[in-house]
């Protein structure tokens, strides 16, 4: 075969290649979807491509890109269609997803998204934009009014722009045209994600229409969900192997791991695809498995970042192939588990064993750099929130106080040999104001760090037990490299 993946090389496909269990052009959209990247289409995408298949109904995908057109232009010529790739100890497999209809890219016209987000048949809008772009200050519950999305959207909400912005412009109008509001589901990996975007959208609407804030906080469900699936972004050889799979080329293909994980609290008044018929779980309260998630993968993701990449390891499987880093790994894991309520039918002891195997994935090439972007924004929930509980119960601190160490080391924007990078983090700049005339001092450091407002809890950063656990750590790290520093902290994590 040649030429390009679409509903016409559906048939052609080789017989091992998994395919669409329905005519994807019978089912309308009722799903717009913000934030078309890898990971959603490796997972929500999935998870409403099975249950298209096993029970059907109007809830394919609208999706809608608020910068590029990259995606846009990959999918929409391919009628939607892609390629998942799983990669696996046993092998890697293909799979084509059909649950996308379209990709709106706004770039192109700004009136499209606000259309989908007003059209009758739509009932669900998701997001997997990331914490930065929707503008709320976490510690306030409001929006950040210096955000330009925010800023924008408040000057001329009518032409809104910003993900906020859009869902506002978005209810108005079915409020106005005596529709029943969508309900918002927050994808994105943030404890209580559902919450979160509530209190910043209703905050936002207050701002326009006190009214209409109301009327959002009385008729719009706005469910929390916990998202799980290792997902490195796609290169050049996911483009390869899906040719090579599918013999047609693909130009929005992306890998994966075969492990996935989405649990979801069951509020969705205006109906939901059938998701579990894909393995979701639907709970009355998803915080506790969020939890668990964000401390024990996510928080472990992070350590595995900062000091896995300062090691001059590029991938996760490489920081797991080192003894002494996996060491600190296994750690870490068994720290955060600690820091956790019990949770019916889940054993932390397996969670974390079946972690670690992820971790180690030979197939899969998780990048250590794109996991350690946007710390500022990952590490309050990731480490700094079981570090704190770990400090009130009396519980092992130091595996979160090396995580942290690590991620202040990062901060320097150089690697052991000089070599400079960027950090990608939305503070960048106070991170470098911060840093700004302390050199390589590990306290002031340690002083200079902990003081970003947001960041560390006040109990925490003001505990001179912590501070000195932090500066302590660093100081090796500063002074006899990332590697040695690990491999010291390995030797007294004991057996």
């Amino acid at each position: 075969m040649s030429g390009r993946l679409g509903i016409a090389a559906l048939a052609g496909l080789p017989a091992a290649v998994a395919r669409p269990a329905y005519d994807p052009a019978r089912f309308g959209a009722g799903i717009v979807h913000i934030g078309l990247g890898a990971f959603h289409r490796a997972h929500q995408a999935v998870y409403t491509d099975a249950a298209l298949a096993e029970a059907g109904g109007g809830w394919r995908i609208d999706g809608i890109s608020l910068r590029s057109t990259e995606i846009a232009d990959a999918l929409n010529p391919q009628d939607g269609l892609y390629t998942l790739i799983e990669r696996g100890e046993e092998g890697v497999s293909a799979r084509v997803i059909g649950s996308i209809r379209k990709v709106i890219a706004a770039a192109h016209d700004r009136q499209a998204p606000l259309t989908a987000l007003a059209a009758p048949e739509t009932r669900i809008v998701s997001l997997t934009v990331t914490e930065k772009a929707y503008g709320i200050d976490r510690a306030e519950g409001t929006v950040d009014a210096a955000h330009p999305a925010i800023i924008a959207d408040l000057a001329d909400p009518r032409a809104a722009q910003g993900v906020l912005g859009l869902l506002a412009e978005g209810l108005r109008l079915r409020k106005e045209r005596g529709l029943q509001p969508f309900t918002v589901l927050c994808c994105d990996n943030l404890p209580d994600n559902g919450h979160l975007v509530r209190t910043g959208l209703i905050d936002l609407a207050r701002r326009l229409d006190p009214a209409f804030a109301d009327w959002i906080g009385e008729h719009v469900a706005f469910p929390s969900t916990m998202v799980d699936r290792i997902t490195p972004a796609p290169t050049d050889d996911t483009l390869a192997e899906a040719e090579r799979q599918l013999g047609v080329r693909d130009l929005a293909a992306i890998e994966t791991e075969p492990f996935s994980q989405w649990v979801i609290e069951d509020r969705f008044p205006t109906g939901r695809p059938e998701w579990e018929r894909g393995g979701a779980i639907f709970v009355e309260d998803v915080a506790p498995y969020e939890a668990m998630k964000l401390r024990m993968l996510n928080g472990t993701h992070s350590m595995i970042a900062y000091a896995g990449y300062l090691s001059g390891h590029r991938y996760v499987r490489d920081v797991m192939a080192d003894a002494a880093l996996a060491k600190l790994v296994h750690r870490h894991l068994k720290a955060a588990a600690a820091t956790l309520a019990p949770l019916e039918g889940i054993d932390t002891g397996d969670y974390a064993e079946a972690l670690a195997r992820r971790f180690a994935n030979p197939a899969i090439a998780h990048e250590t750099y794109q996991i350690a972007m946007d710390g500022t924004e990952k590490l309050p929930q990731r480490i700094a929130a079981p570090a704190l509980h770990a400090l009130q119960h009396g519980q092992d601190l130091r595996p979160f106080a090396f995580a942290v160490a690590a991620w202040m080391r990062y901060c320097l924007g150089r690697t052991d040999d000089g070599a400079g990078y960027a950090l990608r983090d939305p503070r960048e700049e106070a991170i470098g104001g911060a840093l700004a005339g302390v050199g390589k001092d590990a306290r002031g450091m340690v002083r200079a760090l902990s003081a970003l407002p947001g960041v560390f809890p006040v109990e925490l950063a003001r505990n001179e037990r912590w501070d000195d656990f932090v500066a302590n750590i660093l100081s090796e790290m500063l002074a006899k490299g990332m590697m040695h520093a690990a491999k010291e902290e390995a030797l007294s994590a004991g057996s």
